[in-house]
């Protein structure tokens, strides 16, 4: 009688805590990615689902935006952004708080009298590089936008090839659902991330990747102008490289190799690096050491918002 009662505690104790770590944390329910053949991965379309409060939705296209038609209305403003986790917003950014959410809130609020509507497209994934965002340009187009915003930080000059390796191998890119939310909670934060040697393999690319990269965005450029649609090259920097120290030799040649470039391409290029440094407390405006925060984001939009102007 005894056993059947702790079990029934026990029992009753791993429900509640199974409720409480959906409804509070969303565990259970994480974002599932597919494999690519050109693109590496993607976001899987259409998921909603809600982590440590905040909303995130990924439409038909594999975007974190709302469901959208490939050709838009007359009328209509339409931006697309293309991107990595800082764009994506990630788990921490509720998805009226991404920068293509704020730049549309703002640009909508602000829109001039030739256009009704007003639409941003947030096309991006964790870890994507120049070279992901040219594959997911290449399949499936524009959108017919009249701007595309390249949206890169720091460390996507030296981004590797594109790659599913990580796909249903790393847990922070699942490829099915956990049974339970505390299954999950157990393979995120109790057991080891199994080192995956294939990965390592991509990650010790050889050669020149940042000369690589900005062929990428060479060839992002020249798509664009396919299209006549204008491209609006922007650049975060990592934390560290506000202030002091500044950014560390290799990076500081690759920065210079990609303002010449940009210049060289005739692409309109945005450094966010002086800006934030003529921003008091810049350091506050950082989720971490590289993702921005609601400040940042809101910051990073408006001199967004500048230039589209």
């Amino acid at each position: 009688m005894l056993l059947i009662s702790i079990v029934a505690v026990v029992a009753g104790l791993l429900v509640v805590l199974e409720v409480g770590l959906r409804s509070l944390f969303g565990f259970g329910n994480p974002l599932i990615y597919i494999s690519d053949e050109q693109i590496g991965y993607l976001l899987a379309p259409n998921q909603r689902t809600r982590r440590f409060g905040n909303r995130i939705e990924i439409n038909e296209y594999s975007m974190r935006s709302a469901p959208v038609q490939k050709t838009p209305a007359p009328a209509t403003l339409r931006v697309l952004i293309l991107g990595d986790s800082i764009a994506n917003g990630g788990w921490w950014t509720d998805q009226a708080h991404t920068i293509a959410s704020l730049l549309q809130q703002s640009l909508t609020a602000t829109k001039d009298s030739n256009y009704q509507v007003v639409e941003v497209l947030n096309a991006s994934a964790n870890s994507w590089g120049p070279r992901n965002e040219l594959a997911y340009l290449q399949k499936f187009g524009n959108f017919n936008a009249q701007v595309v915003v390249l949206l890169i930080n720091t460390d996507d000059l030296f981004a590797t090839a594109p790659t599913s390796v990580p796909v249903g191998r790393d847990r922070n890119y699942p490829d099915r659902q956990p049974p339970l939310a505390l299954v999950e909670v157990m393979q995120r934060y109790l057991f080891q991330q199994k080192p995956i040697p294939e990965l390592t393999a991509v990650q010790n690319e050889k050669g020149d990747r940042v000369g690589t990269n900005l062929a990428a965005i060479g060839k992002i450029q020249a798509l664009t102008r396919q299209s006549n649609t204008q491209l609006l090259l922007v650049m975060t920097p990592l934390l560290r490289e506000l202030g002091e120290p500044v950014p560390r030799d290799y990076e500081i040649t690759a920065r210079q190799r990609l303002s010449e470039f940009s210049k060289t391409e005739q692409i309109t290029y945005i450094d966010i690096l002086p800006i934030f440094n003529s921003t008091k407390d810049a350091k506050t405006l950082y989720q971490d050491h590289i993702h921005l925060n609601l400040s940042g984001n809101q910051l990073l939009s408006k001199v967004i918002e500048q230039y589209l102007e």
